[in-house]
């Protein structure tokens, strides 16, 4: 008898990583990949391994995308896995555990760990990292752009154990890196400007500075060596580049509306 449960997997041109996701996924009755038409091989790999896959354009739109895949899902329960990532053993004997009791009371947050270049990050705020990931799927819908949020409103939420995790790799390269980086900096400044929200030249220095400081320090990336130290000094760029795009986007606004 098979395992209640749906993984579904939003995925683009992941042709390099979905194979590997996949196969941590087949003790589960469906496998579902929502495919944001790639142009490589990753729907002829899916299909290959046994999933079903749905091609359907993202348009920056995680929670639509993720609310699809549930819609789509033909078991009782449903957990959320990305392209880069793998569940672990010890993660899918929880998984088992939980579909099996089959009590619909409850959702589930898991722990990720984040491997960047085969070193697993455990300090600096990169683990736990816990997620909501397994859920009954009636009732839930997820919304939101950069950071989707589930709404699974009846249901009482859980964590399971965290030596159960979700294993992730984030990055191919550091070119993958700087690209995500420009990325989701870019896509984080336009939508908090289309909140309403504002940055100033204080703004700029300061929350970099602690931003770093609070990752290396306060939160022990330091104990994760070299790499620690890089992702550290990263972040505070990442966090400069949030609100140096948001400052310039809103005097771009102020220039446009002057001309008008």
């Amino acid at each position: 008898m098979g395992v209640n449960l749906s993984v579904l997997i939003l995925a683009k041109n992941e042709e390099k990583n979905i194979e590997a996701c996949i196969r941590s996924a087949l003790f589960a009755d469906e496998v579902l990949v929502i495919d944001d038409i790639s142009s490589d091989r990753t729907k002829e790999i899916a299909e290959s391994l046994g999933a079903k896959v749905l091609q359907r354009a993202l348009n920056g739109n995680w929670g639509e995308q993720q609310t699809f895949a549930m819609q789509n899902a033909q078991c009782d329960w449903i957990y959320c896995l990305d392209a880069d990532e793998r569940i672990s053993h010890r993660l899918a004997e929880e998984i088992s555990r939980v579909v099996a009791e089959d009590d619909r009371r409850y959702a589930y947050q898991t722990a990720r760990l984040n491997y960047f270049w085969e070193q697993p990050l455990k300090h600096g705020g990169w683990f736990p990292d816990h997620g909501i990931r397994l859920l009954p799927r009636k009732g839930v819908y997820v919304t939101g752009f950069v950071h989707p949020q589930f709404h699974y409103d009846g249901y009482e939420l859980k964590t399971l154990p965290d030596d159960a995790y979700v294993i992730h790799y984030p990055y191919r390269d550091w070119e993958h890196y700087f690209n995500k980086l420009n990325f989701y900096t870019t896509l984080v400044a336009k939508k908090n400007r289309e909140k309403g929200k504002r940055a100033s030249f204080v703004d700029i220095i300061a929350h970099p500075a602690w931003a770093s400081f609070r990752m290396y320090i306060l939160k022990g990336g330091w104990r994760d060596g070299k790499i620690g130290f890089v992702l550290a000094v990263f972040h505070y760029f990442y966090t400069m580049a949030k609100y140096v795009k948001l400052y310039y986007l809103e005097r771009t606004n102020e220039h446009v509306g002057d001309e008008d």
